[in-house]
């Protein structure tokens, strides 16, 4: 699984600008962004795909240093909250393999990020300052109706995960 760290998150984390990525299917890609929700900084997902997004809150030093981790789990407690069955979670990243950094993966995906930091902007409220996980939030984000490259019309980002988590995208 690729993880794309924004120039932002490069430079919060002190990490050298990593690779480009070599992962053909955008299922298996994340970009990852480093936010300040209510004066914390917080990380932000995003999934190359579908536009999925979830956010962890108020990440201490020590969960920044261990950012796959970080993601791994939030991931698995995002997707559980979004109604994936812990056996489709377990499969989906055992599928994806293990987390390589590497450089954002493209205009597209990085304006997917840019879309879906306004969104967790427009709908901080959704924020649970006592948590990491945020499955209020998440949820709003990604119930909101969007475009994405490869699917028809307008739809929520949730929806798309499914899809794509089923085979069916």
């Amino acid at each position: 699984m690729e993880l794309g760290l924004t120039f932002p998150l490069q430079r919060f984390l002190k990490r050298r600008l990593p690779a480009y990525g070599t992962e053909p299917d955008r299922r298996y890609c994340w970009d990852l962004h480093v936010i300040d929700l209510r004066g914390r900084k917080s990380l932000l997902a995003v999934h190359c795909h579908s536009r999925y997004t979830f956010v962890r809150f108020d990440l201490s030093p020590l969960e920044w240093a261990d950012l796959p981790t970080v993601f791994e789990v939030g991931l698995w407690e995002s997707l559980i909250a979004a109604g994936v069955s812990a056996d489709g979670t377990a499969d989906y990243l055992r599928r994806a393999g293990t987390a390589v950094f590497t450089r954002t993966h493209g205009r597209r995906e990085v304006a997917f990020l840019n879309r879906a930091w306004e969104d967790v902007l427009a709908l901080d409220f959704c924020v649970d300052t006592s948590a990491r996980a945020q499955p209020l939030l998440d949820h709003a984000v990604n119930a909101r109706p969007s475009r994405c490259v490869g699917f028809e019309g307008l739809s929520p980002a949730g929806k798309r995960l499914l899809e794509s988590l089923a085979g069916r995208a």
